[in-house]
């Protein structure tokens, strides 16, 4: 029997891109979701058109907590695993039949969507950070990591309920990557194609803020927190 696979996508003001994202999304699955993290251009009411269920926060809280919350969602329907995947449209949803295809051939409860081959066309700050947190992060969490930033990934709900996240920022996805890697789960990751490689006009993300956060989020993971 295949399993039962959620698309989540976690969205804040994303309505130029998320109409179409969702419904390239529904080609690949029957089960979408769009977890609105407190926009305020429409959004989630995009997102709801387009055929997906919307969760939203009255606030913008944050990627992590908005990941937090579809993977409640997801727990809670007994699905089997997330896809999760960026809503900027740098993630390309026909990408997802080649993350759930490592999951039936590898059985692997964490799968990212790595970038690692197309490190070189990035502009030179944004790939050296991401070439330097591969390595830390490899090294705190004992597994094999070449991309730790990528939001295109699959995580399966056994995962998910066996282990605690602390973070409400971007740095939840590297505090998984620790807790999977330290809790012994199989993590791997499939190349990927991007419709662009640098998200520096979409992103959210802070470089310096949040490199420092995701930083001190590693070494707690990995020393402090239980």
């Amino acid at each position: 029997m295949s399993e039962r696979v959620l698309v989540m996508i976690p969205a804040f003001n994303a309505a130029p891109s998320i109409g179409k994202i969702v419904a390239e999304c529904r080609q690949h699955s029957d089960s979408v979701i769009v977890v609105d993290d407190g926009s305020k251009d429409g959004t989630g009411e995009i997102a709801r058109r387009a055929g997906s269920v919307v969760l939203s926060h009255d606030v913008n809280r944050g990627k992590g907590a908005a990941l937090k919350t579809g993977f409640a969602y997801a727990i809670a329907n007994g699905f089997d695993g997330v896809v999760t995947i960026d809503a900027d449209g740098q993630h390309l949803p026909s990408e997802i039949p080649k993350i759930l295809a490592a999951r039936s051939g590898s059985g692997a409860d964490l799968i990212i969507g790595g970038r690692s081959h197309l490190f070189e066309h990035m502009l030179p700050r944004r790939r050296m950070a991401n070439r330097f947190s591969a390595w830390s992060i490899a090294r705190a969490a004992g597994t094999a990591v070449t991309d730790s930033q990528s939001g295109f990934r699959f995580y399966s709900t056994k995962l998910l309920r066996s282990i605690s996240l602390n973070s409400d920022g971007f740095d939840l996805e590297s505090e998984v990557i620790v807790r999977a890697g330290r809790g012994g789960f199989h993590v791997t990751t499939v190349p990927i194609e991007l419709g662009f490689v640098d998200g520096l006009c979409t992103s959210h993300y802070k470089p310096i803020a949040d490199t420092v956060r995701i930083a001190w989020t590693v070494v707690k993971t990995r020393f402090f927190w239980t």
